[in-house]
């Protein structure tokens, strides 16, 4: 399983990610940048769809769809 997942990083910017061990990535974010925001995740069954998935949420339009879909408190 691999997830894409969405942070609130400390100085308020929003960080888009993914990883096949997300506690992990989760442990390595704060012990680089101190404390986050765990907005949301999407599991997803593959690396290939998992990078694909990222990169379209890094684009204008995938940060709107993410804003508006699936952190709805966000928008």
């Amino acid at each position: 399983m691999w997830y894409v997942y969405f942070l609130r990083e400390q100085i308020g910017k929003l960080y888009i990610g993914s990883t096949g061990n997300l506690q992990r990535r989760l442990n390595e974010h704060v012990a680089k940048k101190g404390t986050i925001q765990l907005l949301g995740y999407v599991a997803v069954q593959t690396e290939e769809i998992a990078r694909k998935l990222e990169k379209y949420l890094k684009t204008g339009s995938g940060r709107a769809v993410l804003k508006k879909r699936i952190l709805t408190d966000e928008a």
